[in-house]
């Protein structure tokens, strides 16, 4: 099974350092299999987040999101995107912009008369709005998880009452707009405070809209069904409008994550293609392969803090987000806090696994022994 699910991303992995070594010889090849390195470190989280919601949905739209996402989050997040960016804030059309990318003049007055930055500046000039939608965007997707009520729960101490808390309606949105109230009067750049509160509100409509849609159509079809609305069914998968909204659901998830990735690749190169290569091709495809892992495998459901690390982890990634727009944080430092929340939340399942077969062992040597 693991060679069926990897397979596919070994095959794409080579073939892309192939391309990388034609493109640019021994140096892109060894910067693509950077980049693909680290996204794939980097972004565990985020396939067990995937996973969870990939679980709920049909086989049918769980191979939409193995195909058509997989190509929206190769081009689109990994080369489009950043293109957009800068064609949109500098005012390039589309083909100055990837020339720009590709040919960066050693004078730059042959696109802006007075002289204008690089297409990595530009790119990392509009950070501030791209962290707020991104940080505003997790941070409900965190406080909804928290805020929820449920069986099993990790750091009991904290989670408790916090789903306490939770009772109050709307309590996620109240939390998260005074954390962007705040991040944009105690951390933002003057001239910044309206776009980044901008982009922030633009954040919270798309995720409310998204998660609503497809929370309200999946409800349907369990009614519909004859499945109970207290909760997610194992049994009853997301077809049709809700598979389709949950299908959005995913993809701004992963544009989420996806924007300080990119704009950190430019730590190690600007070269649109390479980033392309190496986040997209290489990383984008492995990511996707350990989230359909954890589905097929069930793990999520054996590791059960598994899902509580990955939540704990988006909601540190949203705060570095906003702190990041007043104050650079180093890539390594966000995916090692990461790694940091899904590693206790794996070791904590494991010892918790543990004990309920030493109990079980326990209660089964207590049981009387049947006589005759």
């Amino acid at each position: 099974m693991v060679l069926r699910i990897f397979g596919m991303s070994i095959i794409v992995t080579v073939l892309s350092l192939v391309v990388a070594l034609l493109y640019g010889g021994p140096t892109a090849l060894a910067l693509a299999a950077i980049l693909g390195i680290l996204e794939v470190s980097l972004s565990f989280d985020n396939a067990v987040i995937n996973a969870t919601v990939l679980q709920r949905m049909s086989e049918f739209w769980q191979k939409i999101f193995l195909t058509i996402g997989v190509l929206i989050a190769v081009f689109g997040m990994r080369l489009v995107f950043p293109l957009a960016i800068v064609w949109i804030t500098a005012g390039l059309n589309p083909v100055k912009a990837f020339d720009l990318a590709l040919n960066p003049p050693a004078d730059d007055a042959a696109y802006f008369p007075n002289g204008d930055p690089s297409y990595e500046t530009l790119l990392t000039d509009a950070h501030p709005q791209i962290a707020a939608f991104g940080g505003m965007f997790l941070l409900l997707l965190f406080l909804n998880f928290i805020f929820e009520e449920r069986d099993i729960t990790w750091l009991s101490w904290l989670e408790r009452p916090l789903a306490q808390l939770g009772k109050l309606d709307m309590l996620s949105v109240v939390v998260a707009s005074i954390g962007l109230v705040l991040t944009a009067e105690l951390i933002t750049p003057d001239d910044e405070r309206a776009t980044v509160l901008l982009a922030g509100l633009l954040g919270m409509v798309v995720y409310i809209v998204v998660d609503g849609l497809g929370s309200l159509f999946h409800t349907e079809e369990m009614a519909e069904s004859g499945e109970s609305k207290s909760g997610p069914s194992e049994l009853v998968k997301a077809t049709g409008k809700a598979g389709f909204f949950l299908f959005l659901y995913l993809e701004v998830l992963d544009a989420s994550f996806s924007f300080d990735g990119v704009i950190g690749a430019f730590a190690i190169t600007a070269d649109p293609i390479i980033i392309a290569l190496g986040l997209g091709l290489i990383g984008a495809m492995f990511v996707r392969s350990i989230t359909v892992y954890l589905v097929r495998k069930g793990t999520l459901s054996e590791y059960v803090f598994l899902e509580h690390g990955a939540h704990w982890a988006i909601g540190a990634l949203a705060v570095i987000l906003f702190v990041s727009i007043g104050v650079h944080i180093n890539e390594l430092i966000t995916g090692l806090v990461g790694v940091g929340f899904i590693g206790a939340a794996f070791i904590s399942s494991i010892i918790r696994n543990r004990r309920e077969n030493d109990d079980e062992e326990v209660n089964s040597e207590r049981e009387p022994t049947p006589v005759g």
